[in-house]
């Protein structure tokens, strides 16, 4: 009797791991799906920040985005208008992406909320899991952290419009590049920054390796004025929740500063790709990195020998 994948997708396209083969093809299908409420004031740009963040996972797992349908819950008591500056800052990140948009769904709603559905292929052969960091490894991260604190202090309106910006940008730019090096330079394990924070994803990634992570507080790569708001407890919700989530399987060690841990926590948003890169490729990866002006990575700290739990170690 066939399984229902078989039914479903064609026996002759799902091979031993599960994997959704394109007929004729060495490339396999990738999908992924996401949407939330504005995280800034200004439409288009949300707009782009949401369309990069549903972009990221098929980046994150060395993907290329194929086609996007739209996600869109709008109120009836607003400007159609705005609805028109949210969908045109998502097509330009299609276009850069150079990611189809074939259509969408609406709905009526209190809230605000935009993302895509986004298809794309893959090579199963080259992909980028969270489960292949090994003991030695050197963890890069393409992006500052700090957007959930800063769109926190936003909402309170206590942070300057300069700060905005530059999360902003950081938030609305592509994790293509970031993929494409890493893919080139044989990282082995990889996963983006988002709502779990950095000790999360972290976490998600040793465990799924069998490893742990050591995270140096003083490397962190930070966003313009994070630090002074981080000191200042414009941390976010999502901050805490991590926290609690991971309980035993985060250890921070004495004197680190409470508004570095919290920042490790930060739910992110469309944040950067967390890479663990052999020892011996992290220079290259480096080098490579800079050339293309991916100019907010960092070496954050290293890949050692599992604990009885794998655990995310925060250390100066």
């Amino acid at each position: 009797m066939p399984t229902r994948e078989e039914v479903l997708h064609g026996p002759d396209t799902l091979d031993d791991a599960g994997v959704i083969r394109i007929p004729g093809s060495n490339h396999a299908i990738v999908q992924t799906v996401d949407f939330f409420p504005p995280i800034v004031d200004d439409p288009r740009e949300f707009g782009r920040i949401a369309a990069a963040n549903s972009l990221s996972d098929i980046f994150a797992m060395g993907g290329s985005p194929l086609s996007a349908l739209n996600i869109v819950g709008f109120p009836a008591d607003l400007p159609v208008s705005i609805l028109g500056e949210i969908l045109a800052g998502g097509a330009e990140k299609m276009e850069e992406a150079q990611c189809a948009l074939l259509g969408g769904h609406s709905v009526r709603d209190a809230e605000i909320k935009y993302g895509l559905a986004v298809t794309g292929t893959i090579n199963p052969d080259h992909m980028l899991t969270n489960g292949g960091a090994r003991e030695g490894d050197v963890l890069v991260l393409t992006k500052a952290l700090g957007t959930g604190t800063v769109s926190t202090a936003l909402n309170k309106s206590e942070v300057d419009s300069d700060i905005v910006a530059a999360a902003s940008q950081s938030m609305a730019t592509l994790n293509a590049t970031g993929a494409r090096l890493a893919l080139e330079h044989q990282v082995q394990s990889a996963t983006d920054v988002t709502g779990f924070g950095l000790a999360g994803h972290g976490s998600e990634m040793a465990l799924a390796s069998g490893v742990d992570l050591v995270i140096s507080a003083g490397a962190l790569p930070l966003l313009p004025g994070v630090a002074d708001l981080a000191k200042a407890g414009f941390c976010s919700g999502g901050s805490v929740r991590n926290r609690q989530h991971l309980g035993e399987k985060l250890a921070v060690e004495d004197g680190i500063e409470d508004s570095l841990v919290s920042l490790c926590l930060d739910s992110e948003t469309s944040g950067g790709l967390l890479l663990s890169v052999s020892a011996n490729e992290v220079d290259a990866l480096r080098a490579s990195l800079k050339a293309a002006n991916v100019s907010e990575y960092a070496v954050i700290g290293e890949v050692v020998a599992a604990s009885p739990t794998p655990t995310v170690h925060i250390r100066s």
